[in-house]
C-alpha cells in the first residue's frame, strides 16, 4: 500500500521497522510459496517483491501475513497486488519517482537500493529479485537523465526546501524550528534533513506531541512559551499553528538578527491564518514565504512535471520491450489477476492526480 491508498494513519501501523526487516525478510521467505523477498518500507509507502512459482497462493499468504502480524483487518486497508510484467512496471516506476508524493523525487532511489542491499544481505534474494532491482536502477538513472520529471518543485515542502538552498547553499548544518506540530510540518523538516539540515528544535501547545514529534525527527522539544528563547539558535523556521493570530512577529526576529552578523534567516509561514508579519520580511537578510506563494511555485513544478509523466512511461515501456521482461528477470507473461484486493495492471500507469 502507498499514500495514494492509504493514510498516514494505516501506513504508519503496517511500516516495518528498519532493524526487524531482516527477521521479516526470514518469515517471509519461510512462506513455502516464496523463494526470494525484497522489503520497501518508508512513510509513504509499504510494499514487498517476492519470486514465486505459483505467485497468486504466495499473495494471498502474503496478505494474510501482514494482517496477522500487524494485526489490521481487510476491512481496514486495500493493498494492491502485480504480478509478471506489472509487477516489474511497478517498481520501475517507483525507482523513477513516478509513484512518489513528490512526483520525481530522488530519494526513494536511495530507499529502494537500500532495501535491496537489506535483502542481499539477509540472504533472502537470488536470480529473479537480483536482476529485476539492478533493472530497476538502470531505468530509475535513465528515466532522470532522459527527462524533465525533476524540474521545478511540485509540493508546499520541495518548493520551501528549493528556497532554502537558494538562499544557504547546501544545507548541510543548517538548524531549524518548527513551531506547531502539523503534518505539513513534519514532511517539509524531513525534507531538509534528508538535504542535510542538521537539527530540528520542535515547539507545540501541546508538549507531548512537539516530544513526539521531536523524536521521530531525531531533535528536541521546547515548550510553546519558550520557543522565542531559542530563535538565536536556528537558520530556518517553519511555523504551522492554529492559533488565529501572529505568533512570530517583527520585533521578535529584528532583536535576533542583530546579533547574528549578517547570516541568513529563512521563515517559511503554512499557516492559515498566517504566524508571521509581513513586516518581518523587510529585515535585511530575513526571507519570508507563505504558503500560498510557496503553493504558486509548486502548483507551476507540478504542471511541468506531469507533462513529462507520459514521456517517462514510455521510457519504461521502451526498456521493457528491449531487454525483454521474461530475459530480465524469469518472469512468464501472465500480467495480474483478479480478486477485490487487487489493483489491475492497467491502473499501474495512471497519472498521479494529487502528489
Amino acid at each position: 500500500m502507498n499514500h495514494k491508498t492509504a493514510p498516514v494513519e494505516l501506513r504508519e501501523r503496517l511500516a516495518f521497522a528498519e532493524k526487524a526487516v531482516p527477521q521479516h525478510l526470514m518469515e517471509i521467505c519461510g512462506i513455502a510459496e516464496i523463494s526470494e523477498a525484497v522489503v520497501l518500507s518508508t512513510c509513504n509507502r509499504v510494499e514487498i517483491y517476492g519470486g514465486s512459482e505459483n505467485p497468486g497462493v504466495a499473495l494471498d499468504k502474503l496478505v494474510d501475513y501482514l494482517v496477522g502480524h500487524f494485526a489490521v483487518s481487510l476491512g481496514e486497508v486495500e493493498f494492491y497486488r502485480h504480478e509478471s510484467v506489472a509487477a516489474a512496471h511497478h517498481l520501475f516506476e517507483v525507482a523513477s519517482g513516478l509513484d512518489s508524493m513528490v512526483l520525481g523525487e530522488t530519494e526513494i532511489f536511495g530507499q529502494v537500493k537500500k532495501a535491496y542491499a537489506t535483502a542481499q544481505t539477509t540472504g533472502t534474494t537470488s536470480r529473479r529479485m537480483n536482476k529485476l532491482f539492478q533493472q530497476s536502477f538502470t531505468v530509475g538513472k535513465l528515466v532522470r537523465t532522459s527527462t524533465r520529471i525533476q524540474q521545478g518543485s511540485t509540493s508546499i515542502g520541495s518548493a520551501a526546501v528549493d528556497l532554502a538552498e537558494k538562499i544557504f547553499g547546501q544545507l548541510d548544518g543548517c538548524r531549524v524550528m518548527l513551531i506547531g506540530a502539523g503534518e505539513m510540518s513534519r514532511t517539509t523538516a524531513q525534507s531538509l534533513l534528508s538535504r542535510g539540515a542538521k537539527s530540528i528544535i520542535v515547539s507545540n501547545r501541546s508538549f507531548d506531541k512537539a516530544e513526539e514529534l521531536a523524536a521521530e525527527l531525531k531533535g528536541r522539544a521546547v515548550r510553546f512559551d519558550d520557543w522565542e528563547t531559542c530563535l538565536d539558535e536556528v537558520d530556518i523556521i517553519i511555523s504551522s499553528t492554529s492559533a488565529p493570530h501572529v505568533v512570530v512577529k517583527h520585533e521578535m526576529i529584528h532583536r535576533v538578527m542583530s546579533g547574528r552578523r549578517g547570516h541568513s534567516l529563512f521563515l517559511i509561514d503554512i499557516a492559515v491564518p498566517r504566524d508571521i508579519e509581513d513586516d518581518v520580511n523587510r529585515i535585511d537578510n530575513v526571507y519570508l514565504y507563505n504558503i500560498d506563494q510557496l503553493e504558486q511555485i509548486a502548483t507551476e513544478g507540478k504542471t511541468r512535471r506531469e507533462k513529462q509523466i507520459a514521456v517517462c512511461r514510455e521510457v519504461i515501456d521502451e526498456f521493457l520491450r528491449e531487454k525483454g521482461i521474461e530475459a530480465l528477470a524469469g518472469f512468464p507473461e501472465g500480467r495480474g489477476g483478479s480478486g477485490p484486493d487487487r489493483i489491475q495492471p492497467d491502473t499501474v500507469a495512471r497519472p498521479l492526480t494529487n502528489p
